[in-house]
């Protein structure tokens, strides 16, 4: 950190494949990063998003809005695994999920990723 009002400048270099937040709590300046080739995330990306949270979600103390939310997220990667492709009403309703259980999650870096693949998905 820049000590006696020195401003340092912020490089942040090639980010891909991923959505990220600068700030704290009580900032929204969220960017989410393209796919590559900005193709439309597969189920797989989906699926590997979903588990991503679930994990982080682990270390969280519990709670009712935790259990919920991750017995959505069970639901969804059995979904994907099961069918290996994202079917229609499934990202709107994990993106559902991410808004309903925002206070819980809008720290966590993960949530931020699958909201990004989310939001590439449209709907």
């Amino acid at each position: 950190m820049a000590s006696s009002g020195e401003e340092r400048p912020v490089h942040i270099g090639n980010v891909s494949h991923t959505a990220f937040s600068i700030g704290g709590s009580n900032n929204t300046n969220t960017v989410h990063n393209g796919a590559a080739e900005d193709r439309p995330p597969s189920a797989e990306d989906l699926l590997r998003a979903v588990r991503e949270l679930r994990v982080e979600l682990v270390q969280m103390p519990r709670s009712s809005g935790r259990g919920d939310l991750d017995a959505e997220l069970e639901d969804a990667a059995a979904e994907l695994e099961q069918d290996g492709e994202i079917r229609p009403g499934m990202a709107a309703r994990l993106r559902r999920a991410l808004e309903r259980w925002a206070p819980l999650v809008e720290t966590v870096s993960a949530a931020t990723a699958l909201g990004g693949l989310l939001a590439s998905l449209g709907g």
